[in-house]
């Protein structure tokens, strides 16, 4: 069970270093990672922790922010280097690291590829990154949908999300990290393994 002391002294930190709105946000994101990890066989106290802390550097100066992606001891490829939308995932993960004392590795990475994804994320990273696109907050065009999609089957709803990633990249012009594709690969994959698998299990019934 997670230590509600703790769980006070993050929302604390965020109340004092993000806005009312981002702050908001992130509660959200925290309330719809839990629900996901009960759905999905997941710790939803990691979920919890996770989902509220994902956006932690999200309104540090961007100096700053770049300071923690350049010392990181993860895995940052050229493209995040360089990208300031993408910064705060990976400073938010050395935040949580060296002012929290998190060093839950699944906790870490959940909160570093919540903008980006990778191939070989974890379920909860996976999660996370989905209650991001799904929060109460959010209200783009394919919100509903979105949210559909997340609660019937984790591979197909990463497919689609990061297709969405993509495809609104590509239309903006945006450098796309090799981690993205790969995460891609894996649940397009995955996804069409799936659904063959549940195709032969119904012609077999």
């Amino acid at each position: 069970m997670t230590d509600k002391k703790l769980i006070t002294r993050y929302k604390e930190y965020l109340k004092a270093n993000l806005s009312k709105k981002r702050y908001n946000h992130s509660v959200n994101v925290s309330d719809a990672a839990v629900e996901l990890a009960k759905l999905y066989g997941e710790d939803p106290d990691k979920a919890l922790v996770a989902g509220l802390l994902h956006d932690v550097a999200k309104e540090l100066p961007i100096e700053k922010q770049r300071e923690y992606v350049l010392k990181s001891y993860l895995n940052v490829d050229a493209v995040e280097k360089v990208s300031h939308a993408l910064f705060h995932a990976v400073a938010g993960a050395e935040l949580a690291r060296l002012v929290f004392g998190i060093e839950d590795m699944d906790v870490i990475l959940a909160i570093r590829y919540h903008t980006v994804a990778a191939g070989d994320m974890s379920r909860l990273a996976a999660i996370v990154y989905l209650a991001d696109l799904i929060s109460a907050d959010r209200d783009y065009k394919d919100v509903k949908r979105m949210r559909k999609l997340a609660v019937s089957g984790l591979e197909r709803a990463m497919l689609e999300a990061l297709k969405f990633s993509i495809t609104d990249s590509v239309v903006k012009g945006n450098t796309i990290p090799v981690s993205t594709l790969e995460a891609y690969n894996r649940f397009l994959t995955e996804t069409i393994k799936k659904e063959k698998n549940d195709k032969a299990r119904k012609g077999a019934g």
